[in-house]
């Protein structure tokens, strides 16, 4: 299959493979990636007072952010397993606009990138902020995980530029 020699996840008959990235360097690779959850005023009341029934949402939020970094190569399909040194997750409330901010950044020595892991941990906060919600809105939005920046790697640094996001 000709097609596919561009593709690095498929093998020679097309189908899926995982990368060997064994003989690529190893670099310090960073990923710094982003969400917001939408929520009415009375569910941003409720987060920001802890009257939740489940509990404090933004310390679950960000321990659910941390887990979800630390098990990435087990939910996304082709994610090489690697050893990460850092991960922080940070909420905010933006009350004004009735968000919840979510910015994950995740560090390794590594053969291959942490974006997956960025993103998979903004992805884990946001859906534990909704589940710890759920009961009082229904109409909870999860908006705009994206990846903000990322370093190392063969093909370079990624800075999304400023208001690509907002």
């Amino acid at each position: 299959m000709d097609n596919n020699m561009d593709f690095t996840h498929f093998n020679d008959q097309g189908r899926a493979k995982m990368v060997d990235v064994g003989d690529k360097d190893v670099t310090h690779r960073t990923a710094v990636a982003a969400g917001k959850v939408i929520v009415n005023r009375k569910t941003m009341e409720l987060i920001k007072s802890g009257g939740m029934k489940k509990g404090d949402v933004l310390t679950v939020a960000q321990i659910a952010g941390i887990m979800g970094a630390k098990k990435t190569p087990e939910i996304i399909a082709m994610c090489h397993p690697i050893p990460l040194q850092g991960i922080n997750i940070e909420l905010s409330l933006d009350e004004n606009n009735c968000r919840v901010l979510i910015r994950a950044t995740v560090s390794c020595e590594g053969r291959t990138g942490v974006e997956m892991e960025a993103l998979t941990a903004v992805s884990a906060a946001a859906l534990n902020v909704y589940d710890m919600c759920k009961a009082v809105q229904k109409d909870i939005v999860i908006t705009d995980i994206c990846l903000l920046e990322k370093t190392g790697g063969v093909h370079g640094d990624f800075r999304r530029e400023p208001g690509d996001f907002s």
